[in-house]
């Protein structure tokens, strides 16, 4: 090989080799520093993608396991409700079986049917009052509740809780009447219900048996939604605005003891309670016979309490069985991405070690290239 000065070979080579070291040392620090084996896309596309993926699961089970969680809430709220009010159920019975013996004078029924009212007067509000960050969940007006306990967009990562039961129970209540108070609603709510059959169309329902389909546009004056009330159900209801600011709908049915309104927004009326509340059913105390009545019609409200409470504590079974699935299928899944994105820090240091004593031989070799055409100096003494 002749001697240049021009183009040291040996150098450059040297240096590329050094470069490359350089160049895996700095990768082997960048993933023991951040414990991560894939950095970048370039470090490992395929890999990336895998683990971006199932990133998005992990996320989506952990919160999918909160939302479970907060099923479980629900259902624990609602019938720990229902147990107080099957309480309060089972201590009307036992009135009404006190009640039934004939020992009793009629001061000693009234004062049986004072206790009964007052009961009856707090399930209405246990009904009214119980909820779930404002989801009502006694009173009727649910018939189902959705929860998302999946990470996917599926329907296997939904679940739905029918509440036909708990209605079932609030509606059974709501005929219920001791002493002039009703077990859910005050005895003035007869059962006025506005509900949307389409848009502009808006059905009434009471209670007393009266309905009507009045059919409304956007537009209509009160005088003429009025008319239009009138003419389908008579001079029962009275109209206090137009459609389009929103009306209400009042009902001075004579069976009521006092008006009941029935608020709505816009023509369609949308977001107005459905339903036909069922005719009041007294619970009477004045005598052994009718006593005898207020325990059979207690105890079919007594089972119904019970069965709502059966389906709430399988659906609470159900989410709690959830929450444990999704413990372990996030731990696998975290336990997949680990493998795919994670650095496997003994590997990687064992790699740094080989690219650092390179990265020092490279370097003591460059000089040594470089010193290499020294020799030529001697040429031109």
């Amino acid at each position: 090989m002749g001697m240049q000065i021009n183009t040291n070979l040996a150098a450059n080579n040297t240096y590329r080799n050094l470069a490359a070291t350089q160049n895996d040392m700095s990768k082997s620090l960048e993933k023991l520093s951040s414990g991560l084996r894939i950095n970048r896309a370039a470090d490992d596309a395929a890999g990336l993608a895998i683990s971006e993926g199932l990133k998005s699961q992990v996320g989506g089970l952990t919160v999918a396991s909160r939302n479970a969680q907060d099923a479980v809430s629900v259902i624990q709220t609602a019938e720990g409700s229902l147990n107080e009010v099957q309480s309060i159920l089972q201590r009307v019975r036992d009135l009404a079986v006190q009640a039934g013996n004939d020992s009793n004078n009629a001061e000693s029924r009234k004062a049986i049917t004072t206790e009964a009212t007052a009961l009856t007067t707090e399930l209405t509000r246990i009904s009214a009052g119980t909820n779930f960050n404002g989801t009502q969940l006694l009173d009727g007006s649910k018939s189902s509740l959705s929860f998302q306990v999946g990470a996917n967009s599926d329907a296997s990562s939904q679940i739905t809780v029918n509440l036909a039961s708990v209605k079932t129970v609030a509606n059974a209540l709501k005929g219920l009447d001791a002493g002039g108070a009703a077990l859910v609603g005050a005895k003035n709510d007869v059962g006025v219900t506005v509900s949307t059959a389409a848009a502009g169309t808006v059905t009434v329902n009471q209670a007393s048996g009266k309905g009507f389909v009045a059919n409304f546009a956007l537009g209509d004056s009160q005088a003429t939604v009025l008319s239009k009330l009138q003419t389908s159900a008579g001079s029962d209801f009275t109209v206090t605005a137009n459609v389009t600011a929103g009306f209400d709908i009042v009902s001075n049915d004579s069976a009521a003891t006092g008006a009941v309104t029935a608020a709505a927004g816009g023509g369609v009326l949308d977001g107005v309670s459905t339903g036909t509340a069922p005719a009041p059913v007294a619970l009477d105390f004045t005598s052994a016979a009718s006593a005898a009545k207020s325990i059979a019609v207690l105890d079919k409200q007594i089972a119904a309490v019970s069965t709502a409470r059966a389906d709430l504590g399988a659906n609470q079974n159900r989410f709690e069985s959830v929450i444990k699935n999704l413990a372990v299928s996030k731990e696998n899944l975290t336990a997949a991405g680990s493998r795919i994105r994670d650095t496997d820090m003994a590997e990687e240091m064992v790699k740094y070690t080989r690219s650092s004593i390179l990265s020092q031989a490279g370097t003591a070799m460059l000089a040594q290239a470089n010193q290499s055409a020294q020799g030529v100096l001697s040429l031109l003494r």
